[in-house]
């Protein structure tokens, strides 16, 4: 039988996938350029240039936690997050295997000829490839380089396009309940790639990708990505910036949180004597903490 698992609002870290596994990492952030091949002398192509960080959950530290991510410059880019579901400790499981494979799969597949460059082809192919127990939620974005971003994601890893300083685009989390998302998983009548929200965006010179796993979601405001995404031209800082931001939330007791707010909007509230008392639910949440921020940039 298949199981959905809970995300637990304290316990996820992260591992980093960048092309190649760097584990025990604490804290870490790349850049990397998407640059076009044969270029069209006729025709304007775009591709992203592409920033990263990782913060682990701070218990998790030393093991490298339970997020992975991946970055390519095949065509005009590719992105991709994978979240472990850290409810699978509880049955002695490592929740970082699962997100590991998944996107060992998916570099190994982004060139295969039956994925055609279609993201939720390659997470049908890097699921069924994937062996680890476990389960992840998961969100891949491909950038072909006439400008269309295809994206598909399955839970609450999330995408946003900022466009001239305004949020333009934004995935849609999905979820079974509150704080149980769809999953990719190693049971087979969990969620699959048919499950997946597909999307098409055209892109434009000067857009912003912002990609993160919920440790970025539940904790930054969506005015404050935007704010931060302003101040910087580097977008390795950028990522940065955003992830340290999430960080810095997830550890304050006093932060009223997107992911407390919507938890309360859900009716998972404390007890109605302690609201008696003026105490009410808030605070960060602490998890993992992934970024991937790209810059559309025209070649």
């Amino acid at each position: 039988m298949a199981i959905s698992m809970p995300k637990s609002s304290s316990i996820s870290p992260s591992n980093q996938f960048l092309q190649s596994f760097s584990r025990n990492t604490k804290k870490k952030n790349s850049v990397v350029c998407c640059n076009q091949s044969e270029l069209s002398p006729t025709r304007l192509e775009l591709s992203i240039c592409v920033g990263t960080h990782l913060i682990p959950h701070p218990r998790k530290i030393e093991k490298g936690g339970e997020d992975a991510f991946f970055v390519s410059n095949y065509n005009g880019g590719v992105l991709a997050i994978a979240d472990g579901v850290s409810g699978w400790a509880r049955k002695n499981i490592d929740p970082a295997l699962f997100p590991r494979d998944l996107m060992t799969n998916v570099s190994n597949l982004i060139e295969d000829e039956e994925v055609n460059y279609e993201p939720q082809i390659l997470l049908k192919k890097a699921h069924a490839a994937t062996s680890s127990v476990g389960s992840a939620t998961v969100v891949v974005a491909m950038l072909e380089k006439n400008g269309i971003l295809k994206i598909a994601n399955v839970g609450d890893c999330g995408l946003q396009i900022i466009r001239q300083g305004k949020i333009n685009f934004s995935t849609s989390p999905q979820e079974h309940y509150f704080d149980c998302p769809y999953q990719l998983s190693s049971h087979e009548a969990g969620q699959t790639y048919l499950d997946a929200m597909v999307s098409e965006v055209e892109l434009l010179e000067g857009d912003t990708i912002v990609m993160g796993s919920d440790g970025l979601f539940d904790n930054v405001f969506d005015h404050e990505i935007v704010s931060m995404i302003s101040r910087f031209n580097d977008v390795a800082e950028a990522a940065k910036a955003l992830a340290t931001l999430a960080n810095n939330h997830s550890k304050d007791t006093n932060f009223d949180s997107p992911y407390t707010i919507e938890a309360r909007n859900r009716g998972n509230d404390i007890p109605l004597w302690k609201k008696a008392l003026g105490m009410k639910l808030i605070g960060g949440k602490l998890d993992d903490i992934t970024v991937i921020v790209g810059r559309v940039i025209s070649s």
